[in-house]
């Protein structure tokens, strides 16, 4: 009789222990700041500006780094912001960098004649964080990811 209450108890401090544990991670992170902060740069104020969204948005955060991303094509003629954004609506923006996949393929999305690809990575725990608070859909929305672009010929 003893021993099972004493087994109780134990299990009880484990879970506990844990649970604390998990929560304390789960806070630290979260209180984390962006790997990438959102810098307005790249556009003067004279500059006409332009926008584009993503060809394709991948959501596999599960799969470890570089598993959120979208993939935007620009036209040739012009210079992106080099970062893109992510909006959760009525909420932040987040903001990750790009980098240049070329003028003829990349995951699948093939570029048009006189455009290129930029891939827009999203930091992993930033889609954690937002799939956590039940907006993990969001996510997948091509309206809510968006590059800017400039004519590079003034």
């Amino acid at each position: 009789m003893i021993n099972k209450s004493v087994r109780k108890r134990n299990l009880f401090y484990i879970l506990f222990t844990l649970a604390l544990i998990g929560v304390m991670g789960f806070s630290y992170l979260s209180e984390k700041s962006p790997v990438v902060g959102c810098k307005w740069w790249g556009f003067s104020d004279k500059t006409p500006k332009y926008y584009a969204y993503p060809e394709k948005v991948v959501v596999k955060p599960w799969r470890g780094q570089h598993h959120v991303f979208a993939i935007f094509m620009v036209p040739g003629a012009y210079l992106n912001d080099r970062q893109f954004t992510f909006n959760v609506q009525g909420e932040q923006t987040y903001c990750g960098i790009l980098s240049y996949e070329g003028t003829t393929e990349a995951e699948g999305v093939s570029a048009k004649p006189g455009y290129y690809l930029m891939k827009g990575l999203l930091n992993t725990r930033i889609a954690l964080w937002v799939i956590s608070q039940g907006k993990g859909g969001e996510l997948k929305q091509p309206t809510n990811w968006k590059v800017g672009y400039y004519s590079k010929i003034k």
